[in-house]
């Protein structure tokens, strides 16, 4: 059966999430979170999810928000599981949210060789702003990321007619 005909559910990621979706953050990342980034994630209240395919968790996603802008922080997949649309259907649910704020823009950031992250995130209308130099730990040492973002107020952006290009060094 396709991923497309089966139960799937996004909901919030509860602490009973944890053991799961750190065994897919630890499959996808050489310098995974722990266990604790993600329960300061929930006891802040940043808006976490997880999605589940047939009951059991195969993605999950962590949003902040504040000061009027949103800042998706980490978008996962299990590895066995990817391109099959599930990120997206995460990251629209971000959007969906967003959109219900008063929120102008949504940022994240990306690493230039996920080329998988890149389309997804443009083919939703992000794009590319600047870099942060430095920012991922590799295995070589450090990788830039990219920095893109949506603007959800478009007409505030151009009523103020400054560039909403910036420079993230």
């Amino acid at each position: 059966m396709a991923i497309a005909e089966k139960p799937v559910e996004i909901r919030a990621l509860q602490t009973r999430d944890l053991a799961r979706v750190v065994v897919i953050e630890a499959a996808s990342y050489d310098f995974p979170w722990s266990a604790g980034v993600f329960a300061d994630c929930l006891s802040v209240g940043y808006y976490c999810r997880v999605l589940d395919l047939q009951g059991w968790p195969v993605a999950y996603a962590v949003l902040s928000v504040g000061a009027g802008e949103a800042h998706i922080l980490n978008l996962t997949v299990s590895p066995e599981y990817r391109r099959q649309g599930l990120g997206r259907r995460l990251l629209r649910d971000f959007l969906g949210h967003c959109r219900s704020r008063p929120l102008g823009r949504i940022y994240l950031e990306v690493r230039p060789s996920n080329d998988a992250a890149r389309v997804l995130y443009a083919s939703e209308g992000f794009e590319p702003i600047g870099f942060r130099r430095q920012y991922y730990r590799s295995r070589r040492g450090r990788e830039d990321a990219m920095v893109y973002a949506l603007d959800l107020d478009v007409s505030a952006k151009s009523e103020a007619g400054a560039d909403p290009r910036v420079s993230l060094v």
